[in-house]
């Protein structure tokens, strides 16, 4: 298990009181352990958790099908594993928990991913126990980035950037979005990702729809393309989105990409420890509306284990809190897309990047392509050349 996020929970325990956390949801098992489950994000009841005490001792849960995997991982972790058509989850938690000293304690809990069905029988299993909500401690851990954390962020960045970048050059009018999609679900894996999620492209007058995968739709002179793709590795993610360009721009293309980018600068520049969520997002609005483009809810936010996370650059700033503001940390890492889905001009532009905080002030992490300019597809077929380099 990972001892500086192992330390940074037993630290979290001493200030809130806790005798142990329980990780249990695929991101925080993840965040712990340093490795994901394969099938625990994908079966709800295939549980996987990690287990941490307030005086530093670890210990794993998980099911038989997943039992060489976690083994493999951490063999010198104890783990206690659960037959999946036999046993009770709940009772073989509670029996290790019990073994561990823990049976009259008070245990944080990821109660927003824990089913109730299974909560009320782990409650029967120890009544003498006490459960406290753990995901807004470790929602707060997670938003300050390790150095490692931030460097593999930075590999992702790059690998999603230089995937969109490298099938934007090779596709032009004629091919279709399934074509858009087969070059970039093979670039984002020869460069090295373990998978990815929530891949949009969306094309001409589908380009204002927020979250669409491909279609059978073919490439027209004069379509806007947004094209986003998150790569993962470990279960960590990074998003980056670009848009380009068919053959000619259609008319204000240029105008509002030019406003967007100038946007993104503008972010940039404000971004920086003790900058305000709230203030930023009401920058950018006030930028948007002289183009009387229309408003969105944020222009930015957390992300590293799940594809959103606190703090929000919008309009509310810390999740679930409505009229909440926060501040910026050195060390946070943001998924930032000034953006306009529908432009009325019957297209769509989004240009999203990934932006960590610095002692300064902020550092692209997406800096494999230059989108000052709107990207024009095909500069392959053109006579460009796609640049096949490493991600390092």
């Amino acid at each position: 298990m990972r001892a500086e996020i192992v330390a940074k929970q037993v630290q979290s325990m001493s200030r809130y009181g806790l005798d142990a956390i329980i990780c249990s949801s695929p991101e925080n098992f993840s965040y712990t352990a340093g490795f994901v489950v394969p099938s625990q994000p994908l079966i709800r009841h295939r549980h996987a958790m990690t287990i941490v005490t307030a005086d530093g001792r670890k210990a794993l849960f998980g099911v038989d099908m997943e039992a060489s995997t976690i083994k493999r991982r951490q063999p010198d972790v104890p783990t206690r594993i659960w037959a999946e058509f036999s046993d009770d989850p709940m009772l073989v938690l509670a029996d290790q928990l019990a073994g561990l000293g823990l049976g009259q304690a008070r245990i944080g809990l990821e109660m927003d991913y824990l089913p109730a069905g299974d909560f009320a029988r782990l409650m029967k299993a120890m009544p003498a126990a006490k459960f406290e909500h753990a995901e807004p401690i470790l929602a707060r851990l997670r938003q300050i980035k390790t150095p490692a954390e931030i460097a593999l962020l930075r590999k992702l960045s790059r690998i999603a950037d230089q995937a969109i970048t490298n099938t934007l050059a090779v596709v032009d009018e004629g091919d279709s979005e399934l074509d858009i999609a087969g070059h970039l679900t093979r670039n984002v894996y020869s460069l090295g990702a373990d998978h990815f999620k929530l891949m949009i492209v969306a094309t001409g007058e589908r380009s204002v729809l927020p979250n669409v995968g491909p279609s059978e739709r073919i490439l027209k002179s004069g379509d806007i393309c947004r094209v986003e793709i998150f790569s993962v590795i470990d279960g960590y993610q990074a998003g980056v989105c670009r848009t380009a360009v068919v053959g000619e721009a259609p008319l204000m293309a240029e105008k509002i990409w030019a406003h967007l980018v100038e946007c993104k600068y503008e972010i940039m520049e404000k971004v920086k420890p003790g900058a305000s969520c709230r203030e930023i997002y009401d920058a950018f609005i006030a930028k948007l509306s002289k183009l009387n483009l229309p408003p969105i809810s944020f222009v930015g936010h957390g992300i590293g284990l799940h594809l959103h996370e606190d703090p929000y650059l919008g309009v509310t700033p810390v999740l679930g809190k409505p009229g909440s503001d926060a501040p910026l940390e050195e060390n946070m890492v943001l998924g930032f897309e000034p953006l306009c889905y529908d432009t009325g001009h019957g297209f769509g532009m989004q240009n999203k990047d990934m932006l960590l905080v610095t002692a300064q002030g902020s550092e692209l992490l997406s800096d494999y392509a230059n989108t000052d300019r709107l990207i024009h597809a095909g500069t392959a077929k053109k006579g460009g050349a796609v640049k096949r380099a490493a991600v390092a």
